[in-house]
């Protein structure tokens, strides 16, 4: 039994189990198949998402013609979008909905592509900390604030993941814990209710799998 809501998001709560992260890496053992078996038409579908992720990617970071340099960036999408929908499978622990993996993904990308960038590129993350066309008298005040924006940038890309993951299945189980107090009219309205939030959950884990990825090439292609 649950302590509070809270402790569904917990790992070490649910059935008294800490294995909930190896939920993370059943993945690794759906992937190699695809690549070996006949082509079904779910390999297929899968197969066009990341032809076009790759060209997608691929514009992004014009700058930095080399060959697989969208493979990062696409397995960054296909593992939080794997994490993502494994997450709304009942009795499911739901990796992505943590800081802790969300912050493991975001920090180590943005320190490499800082390091990078101050390395191999220093004049141009200098003139990225003051806009063109700044006045002389604001450009201290400029060099704080995108300091600031881009030391909390892999801290936005964390939270932004975890907190809308945790948004919707939280919802989710507050309209499901209220079931058993309401009226056998009511609860007709509460399973169509909870269809329509499990659809809006699958679209969720979807754009933010996307968005996380985007914003991951978009940071960088400024340091190249």
């Amino acid at each position: 039994m649950m302590a509070n809501l809270f402790s569904s998001f917990d790992p070490s709560t649910n059935f008294n189990l800490s294995l909930n992260w190896i939920s993370s890496l059943i993945g690794i053992l759906i992937i190699p198949p695809m690549f070996w078996l006949i082509p079904s038409r779910l390999s297929i579908l899968w197969i066009n998402i990341i032809i076009t992720l790759h060209k997608e990617y691929k514009i992004l970071i014009s700058n930095f013609n080399i060959k697989g340099s969208t493979l990062i960036f696409i397995s960054l999408f296909s593992f939080i979008l794997f994490n993502n929908f494994l997450g709304l499978f009942p009795y499911i622990f739901t990796s992505t909905s943590h800081l802790i993996l969300t912050l493991a993904l975001a920090l180590p990308l943005w320190l490499s592509f800082m390091i990078f960038g101050w390395i191999n590129n220093t004049t141009h993350m200098l003139a990225h900390l003051v806009p063109q066309g700044t006045p002389p008298v604001l450009m201290p005040f400029m060099v704080c604030i995108e300091t600031i924006s881009n030391i909390i940038r892999p801290g936005t890309l964390a939270v932004r993941l975890s907190a809308n993951m945790i948004a919707g299945h939280f919802l989710m189980t507050l309209l499901g814990n209220t079931g058993p107090k309401m009226p056998m009219i009511l609860i007709s309205v509460l399973i169509i209710v909870q269809i329509l939030l499990l659809v809006l959950e699958s679209a969720v884990a979807i754009i933010q799998s996307y968005v996380f990825a985007v914003l991951s090439t978009l940071y960088s292609s400024e340091v190249i």
